[in-house]
């Protein structure tokens, strides 16, 4: 059993181990039917990926020149939405339109879709000034009233203003359900709501024309950047009594006024209110200026231009040299070549400035060391005045020693010969005059001799002052010429 058990797993085993041989025959024609098939399966994928990557920057293209496109420019900043207006008003039925009609919104339908440019309407708000309601564009200046927007719409512009906000305490306990019922809507859930309802009945033709008029004010008459309802949109909702009667121009007019002044004074970035209102104004005054009124066209204003002159017209505005946009850009560049010019300026007077002050200290420098040399130059010269006068000093000292040497001896000269020319009396008078003890000599002087000697000093004086004056006048002359 032990021999036959290890014959069968020696032969299964050298049943596994044997190798399988296959032949085939291929001929040359199938192989390079096989190599073109897998060349040409490479070729189409390359065509494809081409195809793809010319979609894509085609694609791209598309996309950069509708952003470039003026009429399609648009930011998230501002909001009117005439495509939603218009697509919603054509797939209304009759017997909505006519509801919208009896409202008095019945012109509203003239709005073409359009993609408004957002510039043109940033440039009528920051063209728009505040307290006297007033357009100043480079056609000219226009007044914006609640009457104007009626016409340009087609909306009702006189009675009463609807109240600004909603005091829920003040509400009775239906108007309280109706308006829990529609506070925090959005606006996709109010037109779903809008075209979803029926009007076969009064209470449905009611809450028809409620979401209709918080619809209308949220997408065109009152539009925000926030898509919820508002507590200003909810106000006209009940006054339905009243509702055609009310003043919707000032109602549009005074929400402009106040997304204006939030962009201006508040600095906000989002711009609230119907500009496209304004916008139609000052397309219609500025065409028509000038004209009669005969020539002028009828009062609803927007049902006067087509979708294609708008969109001319929007173009022109920022193409042309009086368009609104252009006339922005332009100052935007004045503005920058100004701020360039007064950066050169200044830095032209820092560097004046700079020079000045180094020209003024050069300036000090040299009239410090000429006002030293002029100090040594005086101090010479008054040492050069000093030093005559010291001269003269001496000068007439010697001359007044000189003199009196010389009238004293001309004094002894003169007594000499007196006394030789008087009489031996006299002499004897005159010694025993004179004679005394040694200690205590005394001359006796006759008053004649005494005049004599007076008269004769005193021609002697005048003789030295005159020699004097002639020395002070000659010194005078050397020290001008000197100085």
């Amino acid at each position: 059993m032990a021999n036959s058990s290890t014959s069968s797993t020696s032969q299964s085993h050298s049943e596994k181990k044997q190798p399988f041989h296959f032949r085939a025959t291929f001929e040359t024609q199938d192989i390079h039917l096989i190599a073109n098939i897998r060349k040409l399966h490479q070729h189409t994928i390359e065509l494809s990926i081409k195809n793809l990557q010319r979609e894509q920057s085609y694609n791209t293209q598309e996309k950069m020149a509708a952003k470039n496109q003026p009429g399609r420019n648009q930011t998230k900043d501002l909001k009117c939405a005439t495509h939603l207006l218009s697509d919603k008003f054509r797939n209304m039925t009759e017997e909505k339109k006519t509801i919208v009609r009896d409202l008095g919104f019945g012109g509203l339908m003239h709005i073409p879709p359009l993609r408004v440019h957002h510039q043109v309407l940033r440039e009528l708000a920051n063209n728009f000034k505040l307290g006297e309601n007033r357009l100043e564009i480079g056609y000219g200046s226009f007044k914006i009233t609640p009457r104007k927007i009626g016409h340009a719409l087609g909306i009702n512009a006189t009675g009463d203003l609807f109240p600004q906000k909603v005091d829920y305490k003040k509400l009775f306990e239906d108007d309280k359900v109706i308006f829990r019922r529609f506070q925090g809507k959005t606006l996709k859930s109010l037109t779903d709501e809008m075209m979803d309802i029926g009007v076969g009945n009064e209470e449905d033709r009611l809450m028809f024309k409620r979401i209709f008029i918080l619809y209308i004010q949220m997408t065109f008459l009152l539009p925000m950047t926030i898509n919820k309802i508002s507590p200003v949109h909810l106000a006209p909702i009940f006054e339905m009594d009243s509702i055609t009667e009310r003043n919707w121009g000032g109602h549009v007019l005074t929400f402009i006024i106040k997304g204006i002044t939030d962009y201006k004074e508040k600095k906000n970035k989002a711009i609230d209110g119907c500009l496209f209102a304004l916008m139609i104004i000052y397309f219609h005054l500025s065409k028509n200026k000038g004209k009669k009124r005969a020539e002028r066209p009828p009062k609803l204003w927007i049902a006067n231009w087509s979708k294609e002159q708008l969109v001319e017209r929007m173009n022109a505005e920022t193409e042309e040299i009086l368009g609104i946009v252009k006339m922005a850009q332009t100052r935007e560049k004045m503005k920058k070549i100004e701020k360039t010019e007064k950066k050169t300026t200044n830095q032209k007077n820092k560097e004046r400035k700079a020079s000045s002050t180094s020209s003024s200290e050069e300036e000090t420098t040299n009239s410090d060391s000429s006002t030293s040399e002029s100090e040594t130059q005086e101090d010479s010269e008054d040492s050069a005045r000093k030093q005559p006068s010291k001269k003269r000093k001496k000068m007439d000292s010697k001359k007044r020693k000189k003199s009196q040497e010389d009238s004293d001896s001309y004094s002894e000269s003169e007594s000499t010969d007196e006394s030789e020319e008087s009489s031996p009396v006299e002499k004897q008078r005159k010694k025993k005059k004179t004679q005394r003890t040694p200690k205590n000599e005394r001359y006796e002087i006759s008053s004649e001799d005494l005049d004599e000697l007076l008269r004769e000093n005193d021609e002697n004086s005048g003789a030295q002052r005159e020699k004097e004056a002639d020395m002070r006048s000659t010194e005078g002359r050397y020290v001008s010429s000197k100085t």
